[in-house]
């Protein structure tokens, strides 16, 4: 099973770039106007010349002209804000494919498949011999991915206990064991069978939690009403969740590394993204809805999602910094319970960057930049919603109220 293309060196860019591994790999790269780039044998007698027009991607094998046309309904240049452009080459499934946004199946708009019948091995050949690309000054390199684009990666994670061979076949769960190094310290962390929500030591959190939200006058009710102007100046009650933090900021990860995170029905996040951060999310109580997006878009007609997913309690879903970084979670409007997640993140460890900050559309989808904090600390907080579950006044049984005749 192909696993998220994020453990991979993201090299230095000059006018020549070389593959990872001769013949395959995925090339991410920005530009405002139509350009072209090459993708050449190491003596450059051949090669493949890709061009992106206004109306589509074009491209052509230099030895013999060979035009390879879209077998799909093929798009050019997106007019949008914050678009960005992928090529796939894959020498080992004869595939050529692009695209717009994430590096996926699903944001494909251009795919070529080789005929797999007398001349599988010619084209197997000639597309192993490809080493290196070469570039133009209005082309902007972004990274180069080593794994090709292959099929859909699943958004659920499945532990080795748990998986079976049907798993990997239908490619229904991601083995954890394929997560890059930064992402498996954070599923490590949360994913074991004890990190619950409802402890022995107070077995109601969740219903205190729910309390505490309905109850005007208690803590998780007023921080939600004092929040809801967090992402505009307008205040929108439902675009509000607590953060509750757990641990302190390390200085790897794009604020505390470990948030529990308060969903109430209803509410939800605006569009953000995860400043190319890996991060693990485990739904400890409740569910959320999640839209997923190719690119963080601040345009007032904003691009559509292209999947969204529903995760349930002890679902584990990933994000690294090339996949599932652009999303809106909600809590629907259909369901009964207030969601509570833990999110963990964490930097790549060849990411010296480090970018501090989640982008978001706010008002008008104008794009701004949200430092992650925290509304408390988890055991300030445990602590408070004790109180408060304790001290509340409980209406005695309907039995009580009975005398014996």
């Amino acid at each position: 099973m192909a696993g998220p293309p994020n453990s991979l060196t993201i090299r230095t860019f000059t006018d020549t770039i070389r593959l990872g591994v001769h013949g395959q790999g995925v090339f991410l790269f920005c530009t405002d106007n139509p350009v072209s780039f090459t993708i050449y044998n190491s003596d450059k007698s051949d090669g493949l010349s890709v061009q992106l027009t206004a109306t589509e991607f074009v491209v052509t094998q230099l030895s013999n002209s060979n035009r390879y046309e879209s077998q799909i309904q093929s798009s050019g240049l997106c007019p949008k804000s914050g678009v960005y452009y992928w090529f796939s080459l894959d020498s080992q499934n004869q595939c050529l494919q692009a695209g717009v946004g994430e590096p996926r199946v699903e944001t494909a708009t251009y795919k070529y498949q080789f005929e797999q019948g007398s001349l599988r091995e010619v084209h197997k050949l000639f597309l192993e011999s490809l080493v290196q690309i070469c570039i133009t000054d209005t082309l902007k390199p972004l990274r180069l991915l080593k794994n090709p684009i292959t099929t859909v990666v699943p958004l659920k994670i499945k532990h080795t206990n748990e998986l079976i061979m049907e798993h990997i076949a239908s490619t229904k769960y991601l083995p954890s064991a394929v997560l890059s190094p930064a992402a498996q310290v954070l599923y490590n962390s949360i994913s074991g069978a004890r990190f619950t929500l409802n402890t022995p030591d107070f077995p109601d959190f969740s219903d205190a939690i729910e309390y505490s939200i309905r109850t005007p006058g208690l803590w998780c009710n007023t921080r939600l009403k004092e929040k809801a102007t967090e992402f505009g100046k307008d205040p929108q009650p439902l675009e509000t969740y607590l953060r509750i933090t757990l641990g302190q900021n390390n200085g790897d990860s794009p604020g505390i590394p470990y948030v529990m995170e308060i969903w109430p029905v209803g509410h939800y996040s605006p569009i953000h993204n995860h400043g190319a951060a890996n991060a693990i999310i485990r739904v400890l109580h409740g569910n959320i809805n999640v839209s997923l997006y190719p690119f963080l878009c601040d345009a007032a007609d904003t691009v559509p999602p292209f999947a969204t997913a529903d995760f349930v309690k002890d679902d584990i879903t990933w994000l690294s910094p090339t996949l599932n970084q652009v999303h809106k979670l909600k809590n629907l409007d259909t369901n009964t319970d207030t969601c509570i997640t833990i999110q963990c993140y964490m930097y790549d460890n060849a990411d010296a960057k480090h970018y501090d900050y989640f982008d978001y559309l706010g008002e008008q989808n104008a794009k701004q930049q949200y430092e992650p904090d925290s509304d408390m600390d988890f055991l300030a907080f445990k602590e408070l919603i004790r109180a408060e579950w304790g001290a509340r006044t409980v209406k005695a049984p309907w039995w009580c109220c009975w005398k014996s005749v």
